[in-house]
C-alpha cells in the first residue's frame, strides 16, 4: 500500500490534495483494497454545502456498498466523470485516474489538520 506525503488523510479513508482553495478527493489505496473490485460511484451532492464529516456520496463494491465522508467543509463543485464509464479506476489509480470529486473549501487550514501520511498509516497498520 502505499500513502502519497503530499496528501492529507482521514481516519475514513478519504484522501485530499489542495490546491489553493480546492481540494481534489478520494479514497485511499487501502479502502479500495478492503472494498475490493468497485463496480459504481454515487455522488448526487454536487453544487451543495456541507460539512465536514457529511456523508457525499456512495461507493459500491462486489460485495459492500460504503459511505464517503466529507474531509472538510465547503461546496462540492465537480464529480469525476471517468468513474461513470469505468469506477475500477479507484482500485487501480486511486490517487490519480480515480478521484472522486472537487470542492471549494471553507478553511484551507481545515486540511492542514486532517492526517498527514505517517499518521494515517499508523491507524491502518
Amino acid at each position: 500500500m502505499k500513502f502519497p506525503a503530499n496528501l492529507r488523510y482521514t481516519k475514513d479513508h478519504e484522501w485530499v490534495s489542495l490546491e489553493g482553495n480546492v481540494a481534489t478527493i478520494g479514497i485511499t489505496d487501502f479502502a479500495q483494497g478492503e472494498l475490493g473490485d468497485i463496480v459504481y460511484v454515487e455522488v448526487e451532492t454536487v453544487g451543495k454545502a456541507l460539512e465536514a464529516g457529511a456523508v457525499f456520496g456512495t461507493v459500491e463494491a462486489v460485495k459492500t456498498v460504503s459511505d464517503l465522508f466529507l474531509p472538510v467543509s465547503g461546496t462540492i463543485t465537480e464529480l469525476n466523470a471517468n468513474l461513470a464509464g469505468s469506477p475500477e479506476s479507484v482500485n487501480s489509480d486511486p490517487y490519480g485516474a480515480g478521484w472522486m470529486i472537487k470542492m471549494t473549501v471553507d478553511n484551507p487550514a481545515d486540511v492542514e489538520a486532517l492526517l498527514d501520511a505517517a499518521a494515517y498509516e499508523a491507524v491502518v497498520a
